[in-house]
């Protein structure tokens, strides 16, 4: 199979905060290197930060600290981060916003005395989330589009990555062989360093809420290759995703958690108020703890008509919920809510992955060449993100990856000679549904969300599991034997929903796998038949691979580098 070559320094799969922070870094560590953004959709249109409504943890205001953040993060995590990345995050963080506001030129909402305005979000105890109304991931992604047009770097929009290829030897990565969604063109791109910034995007479950682009296509990529992937159980569910009906796109979108900070109620069937009975901190509780509260009413039957729970916010009068949170009250609106002045039917919708590849707090994989960041890496939140980590998250490493993959690229990486028989077969298996009879891929789909959200979804236990995992391999193989029917490569949308599927399908496996491992219940992972915490001083992370027998996941201590359990960074802890 015919298929054309491209040399870059730096290749960056993915145009979120994490892939256009860290072109923005690279160039401007060095103006002279060749710099190449591969996108899936259209670039700054497509993945999830562009979608961030709640806002940007950050460290500023009198009486907080970085301490004090790292400290909420490390608990919030249940003691399960990489703690070395978990105070890169907080540290790094206050730097970037700066960045943000000051070179970039975001606008985040400000008090009267000009000083940024910080928001209540969850789980946290310091008002620490800055915010450009609720919608600061537009803001954002906005800002970082300007800058980064400005600059000298290629562009390839509709391009998706297919595999990642190394180096005939083995030592590195050489490049990504990736397909132009448009032409259906195959093409290898050989570059010095590669950032791996694709997103995580767990649409596997029935409720989900990143965009239907997001096919966990990285962490595939990476599994394949058989890179190691740690917290591969821990899917972290959003508690308040839009509830419109199973014949609307809107099911499932969020539902910001600043609603709940600003005081919000949620409410069972019958219009009680019910997570005080599940935590203290009642609707600020933590997103798993919220989240299960929500189940266990769904589960008992006290629902709202299309099978979830109520938000309410009128109690808080519904001029100020209108002026503080105009996004939500027009999405509500769009689907015949009234968010202001009424109630609107929520569930927990499967939100974000805190799993992802092994990485260095400097974003360096066990692969000399490959760089992760943002949602494709894991260590930063352990068994749980915090609301308003994730974007500062994406922005803080992916910088980083700039800054590290401009100092690689012009040093020891090199243009790696790569194997021409492993990208002729990458190729081969790609097409492999092309050459097959058109088959009911939709329904293959279907199964997979339902099977995903009853059996490896906010509650688990391991006859779920094991029942998913069964129906996991068939659907594999169901989905291996099916084909489109159609031998165009061309816009092919038919053949991306095959590719797409398959990289779900395989990345479930792991998470299923991963989830039958722990035998314990941390943050957003809870085994029903393993319901105790377990020793925090004993606390291990998971490290899931593939290898040739199938699977393999072990168990890692977790190295409590900079505090213990039982101790804090705060001194009135």
């Amino acid at each position: 199979m015919d298929y054309q070559t491209l040399k870059t320094d730096i290749l960056i799969l993915g145009s979120g905060g994490a892939g256009l922070f860290a072109a923005l870094h690279a160039l401007q560590a060095n103006p002279d290197l060749d710099v190449t953004i591969a996108v899936k959709g259209l670039l700054g249109k497509c993945g999830c930060t562009r979608m961030v409504q709640g806002g940007y943890n950050v460290a500023l205001s009198p009486g907080d600290s970085v301490e004090r953040h790292f400290m909420d993060t490390i608990n919030g995590g249940k003691w399960l981060p990489d703690q070395d990345m978990a105070m890169r995050l907080c540290q790094t963080a206050v730097t970037r916003v700066q960045e943000l506001e000051n070179e970039l030129g975001c606008f985040f909402d400000r008090n009267d005395d000009g000083s940024l305005h910080h928001k209540a979000f969850a789980g946290q105890t310091f008002d620490r989330t800055v915010h450009r109304g609720d919608l600061t991931g537009i803001e954002i992604i906005s800002r970082l589009m300007e800058q980064v047009r400005a600059l000298p770097v290629n562009m390839m929009e509709e391009h998706r990555a297919l595999a990642l290829l190394p180096s005939r030897d083995g030592d590195a990565l050489a490049g990504v062989l990736m397909v132009d969604m448009r032409s259906g063109e195959f093409r290898v791109v050989r570059a010095k360093a590669v950032l791996m910034a694709t997103g995580g995007g767990p649409t596997m479950y029935r409720y989900h809420t990143p965009s239907g682009d997001k096919s966990m296509d990285g962490l595939a990529m990476a599994l394949r290759l058989g890179i190691g992937l740690r917290d591969m159980e821990m899917v972290q569910f959003h508690p308040t995703g839009l509830l419109a009906g199973r014949d609307t796109r809107m099911t499932g979108t969020v539902l910001e958690e600043g609603l709940r900070g600003a005081g919000g109620y949620l409410l069972d069937g019958n219009g009680e108020r019910f997570m005080l009975n599940y935590d203290a901190d009642g609707e600020r509780a933590t997103r798993d703890i919220v989240s299960r509260g929500i189940y266990a009413e769904m589960r008992a039957g006290r629902t709202t008509p299309n099978g979830g729970v109520y938000i309410a916010m009128s109690h808080l009068g519904a001029e100020k919920v209108a002026q503080k949170f105009p996004g939500m009250v027009k999405r509500c609106a769009d689907c015949g809510f009234d968010l202001a002045g009424g109630r609107v039917e929520v569930v927990p919708t499967a939100h974000y992955f805190m799993g992802g590849v092994v990485v260095t707090p400097d974003t360096r994989s066990r692969l000399p060449g490959l760089f992760v960041a943002g949602e494709d890496a894991g260590g930063s939140h352990g068994a749980n993100r915090l609301g308003g980590n994730g974007v500062a998250n994406s922005t803080v490493f992916g910088g980083i990856a700039g800054d590290e993959m401009a100092g690689f690229a012009a040093g020891q990486g090199t243009w790696a000679d790569i194997d021409e028989d492993l990208v002729s077969a990458a190729i081969d298996e790609s097409m492999s549904p092309l050459r097959r009879a058109k088959a009911d891929i939709n329904s293959i789909r279907d199964r997979l969300l339902d099977l995903m959200w009853e059996g490896v979804g906010v509650l688990r236990d391991a006859q779920g599991i094991t029942r998913a995992q069964t129906q996991l391999a068939d659907l594999k193989s169901e989905l291996l034997a099916s084909g489109i029917g159609d031998a165009n490569r061309v816009f092919a949308l038919s053949w991306h929903d095959w590719l797409n599927l398959q990289s779900l399908i395989e990345v479930s496996e792991v998470i299923a796998a991963a989830a039958l491992s722990r035998e314990n219940s941390r943050g957003a992972h809870y085994r029903e038949d393993f319901p105790e915490v377990g020793s925090l001083e004993e606390s291990y992370f998971t490290i899931a691979r593939s290898e040739a027998t199938g699977l393999k996941v072990e168990r890692r201590p977790v190295e409590f580098s900079i505090v213990k359990p039982g101790e804090s960074l705060i001194q009135d802890d």
